[in-house]
């Protein structure tokens, strides 16, 4: 089994908790791949509310997939 690294499970904690405010206790009953999606989330957010590509690599899409 691989552990985890540590310094990548304290960045997804505070991302995550630096956005919603959750506490510590919430954020390590959070499981790997739960809160691996929910700084997807607040990344995509992120992008869009900066009008950003929703993917940073396809700079010729509309920031909004909906403004199409």
């Amino acid at each position: 089994m691989k552990a985890y690294p540590v310094r990548s499970l304290y960045e997804e904690m505070a991302f995550i908790a630096r956005h919603f405010h959750w506490s510590h206790d919430e954020l390590m009953r959070l499981e790997h791949r739960e809160r691996r999606r929910w700084c997807r989330e607040i990344s995509a957010t992120n992008r869009a509310l900066d009008g950003a590509p929703a993917n940073p690599f396809d700079v010729g899409a509309p920031a909004n997939p909906f403004d199409v």
